[in-house]
């Protein structure tokens, strides 16, 4: 049997923030009987632990998590999960940003879990984020662009990307190798992520298209027109629905 899981305490103005806005999005979106798609991250983490409070208090609601670490935090919360393969479609999938703009652009993959992210997501009638106020951006690319990518021919799918960037207009653009090549890290469906430092991305709506014609790339971190409505959290326990 599965231990019980101590409850966590926010020990940041920051995780005050998060679990803001997971209780609000619980509050606001969920309710009894409903399939969701359960984000991965640190937001989405507190909330996965808010809604296994609700579960307790008789919430009855199942998940399809997007990453292994998900799993892992809802089966302590006591939230009910589902696969993937075992539902049509989902209600609703509440995930966290990296980045997110003011038009609910969003850059994700810094858990190295972004196509379980976006297959979640697309597999829903509707994709909300929630974040803390400190990951709202004027414009996207300051954290660095994840691109899941096979292993076979990894510097030559590198290369590509290069040479996507270049037309775009960005010139050489750093791109590294997640954990370095003594020990890459692994996505949960054993890709490497090769992590693009644009700084800023001046069109993200063109540029994200485009990545999925390279052989060899799996998914990119360029969520774009997915999410419809952002739940945006603050320390002193508010917050807010934002629609886009």
């Amino acid at each position: 049997m599965r231990s019980k899981t101590p409850v966590l305490q926010p020990r940041t103005e920051q995780d005050k923030a998060k679990i803001a806005a997971g209780r609000k999005a619980i509050a606001t979106y969920l309710r009894n009987d409903m399939r969701i798609g359960l984000g991965s991250g640190t937001t989405s983490h507190w909330f996965v632990r808010a809604l296994g409070e609700e579960v307790r208090q008789g919430l009855r609601i199942a998940g399809v998590p997007t990453s292994n670490a998900t799993r892992e935090v809802a089966l302590e919360a006591g939230v009910p999960l589902l696969d993937l393969n075992d539902v049509t479609e989902l209600e609703i999938t509440l995930d966290g940003p990296d980045e997110v703009d003011r038009s609910g652009r969003m850059i994700k993959g810094g858990g190295a879990c972004l196509l379980w992210e976006k297959m979640v997501a697309r597999a829903s009638r509707r994709m909300v984020c929630i974040a803390d106020d400190s990951k709202i951006v004027e414009r996207l690319g300051r954290f660095p662009l994840p691109i899941e990518v096979i292993r076979f021919g990894w510097r030559n799918t590198a290369h590509q990307l290069q040479k996507l960037f270049s037309e775009f207009g960005y010139g050489a653009v750093p791109i590294v190798l997640r954990g370095g090549e003594e020990t890459p890290i692994l996505t949960d469906s054993a890709h490497y992520i090769l992590d693009c430092h644009l700084v800023a991305i001046g069109d993200p709506d063109r540029l994200a298209p485009r990545f999925n014609q390279i052989p060899g790339v799996v998914e990119h971190g360029l969520f774009v027109g997915i999410a419809a409505e952002m739940v945006v959290g603050h320390a002193d326990g508010s917050a807010e629905v934002v629609t886009f």
